[in-house]
Parts: structure tokens; sequence; C-alpha cells
């Protein structure tokens, strides 16, 4: 890079903007080939986008702190979005009217279920106590997630990957798992996916139905609050804080 590329670039990467306007046109590109691949999910656009933002931080030696400064409306964004799913979700009332307790046991399970095989694997595995700790939340949304992780002891920066490899990997698999188990009603398979990928298998189930999309919100919704309330407190009696 000449001196005078070297000085636009000092200039351009300490504005707030570059790192905002990368990080939409990353996800418009990444889009694209999801579009192009007939919407696969094995082309998930949040995952394609995260590479190429990870590419261009790598090639120009940015680190991740200067990108979030940027990028941070995005961030910001996830609060209003996630409140924005009551809406769809009010449409579906009369069906949480009916079945309001089996949805509350399934959200109960499944929380204690993701946190405890993903715990268990990891100790099994020989992880640190930190990375343990980092590891128990990676089912709920970043926000509540890396929340959480800081409350019991955790590293917030490795929970944020962990949720984000979680929602990528349950976006691009469960709906191959839940076929290959013939399970095919929308709420079911909505709520399946709120519960085990958060945001991402969340947007993944509003692209296949509304109903679907809901359904996820609603899980992981739950999800994450029983997590954030009833985590710490489980893992104070369990002995791990």
């Amino acid at each position: 890079m000449t001196p005078k590329l070297g000085e636009i670039w000092v200039y351009l990467a300490a504005s707030p903007l570059l790192w905002l306007t990368a990080t939409l046109l990353a996800y418009q590109l990444a889009f694209a080939i999801y579009a192009r691949a007939g919407f696969s999910p094995l082309a998930n656009p949040v995952a394609i986008a995260v590479a190429l933002i990870v590419l261009v931080l790598t090639l120009t030696g940015t680190s991740y702190k200067t990108y979030f400064d940027g990028a941070q409306f995005v961030h910001f964004l996830l609060g209003p979005v996630t409140v924005a799913l009551a809406i769809p979700l009010y449409q579906q009332m009369a069906k949480l009217r009916r079945d309001w307790l089996a949805l509350l046991v399934g959200a109960i399970v499944g929380s204690a279920a993701a946190i405890a095989t993903a715990m268990g694997v990891a100790k099994l595995l020989g992880a640190s106590p930190a990375t343990i700790l980092s590891i128990a939340p990676k089912s709920v949304t970043m926000a509540i997630a890396m929340g959480i992780a800081e409350k019991i002891g955790g590293l917030p920066s490795l929970t944020a990957v962990l949720v984000m490899v979680t929602g990528v990997l349950g976006a691009v698999m469960a709906r191959s798992i839940l076929n290959l188990m013939k399970i095919t009603d929308a709420s079911t398979c909505g709520f399946a996916l709120g519960v085990t990928a958060h945001g991402i298998g969340t947007a993944r189930a509003f692209q296949v139905s509304e109903q679907m999309g809901a359904f996820a919100g609603l899980a992981m919704g739950l999800s994450g609050l029983l997590t954030a309330l009833f985590l710490p407190l489980a893992l104070k009696l369990l002995g791990f804080l």
C-alpha cells in the first residue's frame, strides 16, 4: 500500500460509517449468493457475511474493537427487532392460549438440554472452567448470552462466537433433522428452531412461513428469559459458581 493510500485508509478506518457500510454490503453480497444457491440452508447468508467481514478485517489488520465501534448500530437494532417479533406472534394468539403449557414445558426442557449437553461435552473434552461457563448460554440470543456469560464468570467474547456458530449450524441443519424425524407442523418446527438456534434460526423460520417464524420468536424469547433467570442459580446449586 502506497503512503498516500495508507493515509486514506487510516482516515476511512477511523470512520464509524465505513464498518457499518461494510457490514451491510457484506450481507447484501451474501444474500445474493444465498438467492443464487436457491435459498439452500448450506449457503446461509449470515455465515457468508461473517466470513467476508473476517476476511476484510484480517487483510486490513483491523481490530474487532475498531470494527464493532463502527458497526454497533446493527447490534443495537437486535433489541427492537426482537420486540417486533411480537406482532406475528399476536396473530397466533388462539394457538398460544390452547398450547401455552406445552410451549412453556418445551422451552424449559429445550433450554436445559441445550445447556447440559454443551457443558457436558465441553467438560468431557477437557475444556477449562471459563470455557465451560462461556458455552453454557450459547443457545440464546447474543445480547442475553453475553450478559449471562459475564455474570457467571465466562468470557463474553468467546460466548459471542459460540452463539454465532450455534445459530448458523442450527439454521443449516435443523430442517433436515426435523424432516428426517417426520416433524412437519410449522409451530413445532419453529419452536424447535427458536430454542436451539435463537435469532438466526428465527430468521430462517420466517423464510419458510410466518407461523413458523412467530413460534421461533416466542421460543427465542422464552429460552432467553428462562436461561437468564435460572442458569446462574442452577450453576450455583451445582457448585460451578
